[in-house]
């Protein structure tokens, strides 16, 4: 499987990691019921196909995913490379509440690591900015972990650029974590600039969009409970016009021998300042298609005919 350098003098990490938000199970954010058994033997089935990371976080059925991650990876630490994040905190109504203030981050770090069963975390992510806290606050605590041995590279999630560049004089930012798809573009713009410039490594979540552009999906399947029911890709209109653009993605995929998730996949890993693609999985199987896609670079006439469709 392809690799690449998450930042400057970073890990080396493929293309394609093992996202572990769907395997927190129920919660307001939730994707419905799930198999604690099938969760485990997915991470398993992905750490087998040599994918080398996994990216979850505290707030991911509020710490029932670390704990679900910590399972799968006893008696394989050496082979994984552990992202989790932080600033996320359960509030009153099952919901959840931005908080990055450095006391709660110091109590955070070390519930994350006994759920995870891990004496340092490799990767520590803010999961979103907190407005109610000053960012300098804040990843001045995030730096003071390193220092302390409890993770190894200190990263971000959800931050924009005017952020970014008050955070980077105090500390290396070793990646930034932002949503990315062929139907959400926005961080090409000024993010992916920045990034390159800078040295950040980028680890983009949601390559389907949420499962729009796997080429599978089915409203009717959702669970009552999954958070997508609610969600603004998944509304009539936008939900129609994002299932049309995947009819047209098909012959494409169909040519290659590919399904129109790995197509999405590997869409997004065709930039190069792209670290990896963290992609979801609940069972052995999801994981055994996307990591295919690792390894398929889309040759120009594809990528052409891929952005003349999305133009439209």
């Amino acid at each position: 499987m392809q690799t690449r350098t998450l930042c400057k003098d970073g890990p080396t990490l493929t293309t394609v990691g093992f996202g572990a938000w769907a395997i927190g199970g129920p919660w307001k954010f939730g994707w419905g019921p799930v198999d604690d058994g099938e969760s485990t033997d997915a991470i398993r089935a992905a750490l087998d196909r040599g994918v080398n990371w996994i990216d979850t976080a505290a707030v991911y059925g509020f710490g029932h995913s670390e704990k679900i991650v910590g399972e799968a990876i006893k008696g394989r630490r050496d082979e994984v490379f552990v992202a989790t994040k932080c600033g996320l905190l359960k509030g009153e109504d099952g919901s959840s509440v931005r908080t990055l203030r450095p006391e709660s981050i110091r109590k955070e770090v070390d519930a994350s690591l006994e759920r995870l069963g891990v004496e340092v975390i490799d990767l520590y992510q803010c999961h979103w900015p907190d407005p109610d806290t000053p960012v300098e606050e804040t990843w001045g605590a995030m730096a003071d972990l390193v220092k302390a041995g409890k993770v190894r590279y200190i990263g971000v999630s959800n931050f924009d650029v005017a952020l970014l560049e008050r955070i980077v004089p105090i500390h290396p930012v070793a990646s930034l974590q932002p949503p990315y798809s062929m139907v959400r573009r926005d961080i090409e713009a000024d993010l992916l600039p920045f990034c390159r410039e800078h040295g950040i490594g980028i680890v983009v979540y949601s390559p389907m969009q949420s499962g729009l552009l796997s080429g599978k999906f089915d409203p009717e399947r959702l669970a009552p409970d999954d958070w997508r029911r609610g969600a603004q890709w998944f509304q009539p209109q936008n939900l129609e016009r994002n299932l049309a653009i995947v009819e047209r993605l098909r012959p494409i995929a169909d040519r290659n021998g590919k399904t129109v998730g790995q197509l999405a996949i590997a869409w997004v890993l065709r930039e190069p300042a792209i670290t990896s693609a963290i992609v979801g999985a609940r069972r052995p199987e999801q994981v055994q298609e996307n990591v295919v896609a690792a390894d398929w670079q889309l040759v120009p006439e594809d990528r052409a005919e891929i952005e003349a469709i999305l133009g439209v």
